[in-house]
């Protein structure tokens, strides 16, 4: 197991427990890291730093461990690929405001490559892709996979100062160490670039209305963040933030459902219901629990 210390202030002298942890090292396997699977509520002990606000899984299994767990995890996200195709191709579509036309594009933690799909839907041609799970490449559309590396970042197949926009959905809370990530982001940028970050939110609808049982707290995150301390995370690894915004989620009315912590056993028979009334495709927007950040190499 490896300690884990606030990444903003660089000690624990100011965490507190926040949540014990629920997980049972004897049953972790490959599934508890695979995308988008049912929430399970499994987590390592979660840390909260009174100091910055940045929440924080410590002690966690070693690097080797989740690397090799990485590895052979999949995605499960077929039913709510549409919805996410959408919201993370509005979001690239407000990046633009900010950078040239038709730009590099590398997307970290690309899964199957339905992103960018969606970004040469939208017409960019130059995108490239890294994800460590095999699987996951595997299952990519033919003119995609050409275009992912299967690797962990940073990796030596991504050259410094060669993108122009670094994509990271959900990505930068499975990070081990976000300042690594960040400084490895940086380089890979040319003069300019932008980042265009999301992940889960602390002070999010999910965790005032669920509290631990959030599907935010969980094995898979080690670093969470709120909108303060993302920014201030992003600023001590050279980057300007330019927005930090509240991400609006679309997605059909069984996938919140899905997220939400009823009993396993009564879940099948609501998701029925739901689909003989013909509301389980029903699509549902919220400001759920996501934040986003684009930012600027200095």
């Amino acid at each position: 197991m490896r300690t884990i210390y606030c990444a903003i202030c660089k000690t624990n002298e100011h965490t507190e427990v926040l949540f014990n942890e629920t997980v049972d090292f004897n049953k972790i396997d490959a599934d508890i890291f695979s995308a988008r699977r049912i929430p399970d509520r499994i987590h390592y002990r979660l840390l909260h730093c009174a100091q910055c606000g940045l929440i924080f899984s410590s002690p966690i299994l070693s690097e080797k461990k989740i690397n090799k767990l990485y590895r052979a995890s999949t995605v499960t996200y077929d039913q709510e690929v549409m919805s996410l195709k959408e919201t993370y191709g509005n979001y690239l579509l407000q990046a633009m405001k900010y950078t040239k036309l038709n730009p590099h594009i590398l997307e970290i933690g690309a899964g199957n490559g339905f992103f960018l799909e969606k970004a040469k839907d939208l017409g960019f041609s130059h995108v490239s892709g890294i994800e460590p799970g095999k699987q996951s490449v595997a299952m990519a559309r033919p003119d995609i996979k050409k275009h992912l590396i299967v690797d962990f970042f940073p990796s030596l197949k991504v050259k410094p100062n060669s993108q122009d926009i670094i994509c990271t959905f959900q990505t930068l809370d499975h990070s081990t160490d976000p300042n690594a990530f960040l400084t490895s982001c940086h380089k890979a940028l040319k003069k300019g670039g932008l980042v265009l970050c999301i992940v889960h939110d602390t002070q999010g609808l999910s965790v005032k209305l669920l509290n631990e049982n959030s599907p935010i707290f969980d094995i898979e995150h080690i670093f969470l963040f709120n909108k303060s301390n993302l920014k201030q995370i992003f600023l001590q690894n050279g980057f300007t933030p330019i927005e930090v915004m509240n991400v609006k989620n679309t997605f059909p009315l069984r996938y919140w459902i899905r997220m939400l912590p009823f009993p396993r056993s009564i879940k099948p028979s609501l998701n029925r219901a739901l689909k003989i009334l013909g509301l389980d495709a029903l699509p549902i927007t919220l400001f759920a629990g996501n934040i986003g950040i684009i930012a600027r190499k200095q």
